[in-house]
């Protein structure tokens, strides 16, 4: 595999998705930080270039009635708007169409694409399987390219893919739990029922873990299982210091990118020393 030098180190190669091609392979939320300077602070630490947003108008504003959106730099962002907090297929469609609308009048390029999520219930934050599919097959219909957050169940993952969505986000554990990759190995076999030929998968569909990490340890385990993004809020914005741990973040996310391109050595029972036995200073009894 060819690789590009650059001064700063070797460059990670942009991720595309349908229309839309993203440098950064972190894609980062926009909610809960505690002033939209903050956020605005650790966007750029954490290097992005697409983030996304709960279109309901009440996620938009703040305690002062601010907009969001006049804190996102939007020759710089990508929005992905994301259908947070809707528990039906009706209301998931309705606010996708909004957020198109929305994007259309501001002229920022994410107007055609949809973080799709509809709910289970308030407990989990789950996705409801169904209805997801349902709302997945309605929207790819009128024309959106949609990232579907769903369980980490693989048969959904594909039957997901079958109706259209242009990447399957799984999610690591629940939304906001900071659990991080609660079952590594259903990540791994969406991997390969996604992106394996051999399993009738497309090397290139972007398969993005997302909700759920609270460390940079659970980014870089995420793209090390083979996902091609991460995408994580709670994580940056709850933390104690939200711009230095967006600086980690983005750090753990292209260490696992080139981690799992690297090719580890293998697990063995006993060592391997690093040195040869052969042509050292002394002798080694028996030899």
């Amino acid at each position: 595999m060819s690789i590009t030098q650059t001064e700063s180190g070797v460059e990670t190669a942009p991720l595309a998705i349908g229309q839309h091609t993203l440098r950064s392979r972190l894609v980062v939320g926009t909610g809960k930080y505690e002033t939209y300077e903050v956020m605005q602070e650790a966007l750029q630490a954490s290097g992005c270039d697409a983030v996304t947003v709960a279109v309901r108008r009440d996620r938009l504003l703040d305690a002062q009635g601010r907009s969001l959106l006049d804190h996102l730099d939007l020759d710089r962002y990508t929005v992905l708007p994301n259908t947070a907090g809707c528990f039906d297929v009706a209301d998931a469609i309705r606010v996708a169409r909004l957020g198109r609308d929305l994007l259309e009048q501001l002229g920022n390029p994410g107007a055609d694409w949809v973080k799709l999520e509809v709910l289970g219930d308030r407990a989990t934050l789950l996705p409801d399987p169904v209805g997801t599919l349902e709302a997945c097959r309605e929207l790819v219909a009128d024309g959106f390219t949609v990232l579907c957050y769903s369980s980490d169940d693989p048969i959904m993952a594909c039957r997901l893919r079958d109706a259209g969505a242009a990447a399957v986000m799984p999610a690591g554990s629940p939304i906001g739990s900071g659990r991080g990759i609660a079952n590594p190995g259903a990540i791994a076999i969406i991997r390969d029922l996604l992106k394996c030929p051999d399993q009738g998968g497309d090397p290139d569909y972007p398969l993005i873990v997302d909700a759920g990490v609270g460390t940079p340890s659970d980014v870089t385990l995420a793209m090390e299982l083979g996902a091609d993004g991460v995408l994580l809020n709670t994580g940056i914005a709850h933390a104690s210091e939200p711009v230095r741990m967006a600086h980690a973040m983005r750090c753990a996310c292209e260490a696992g990118y080139h981690g799992i391109r690297a090719g580890r050595i293998g697990r063995t029972l006993y060592a391997t020393a690093s040195s040869p036995w052969t042509g050292v200073i002394g002798s080694i009894p028996g030899e």
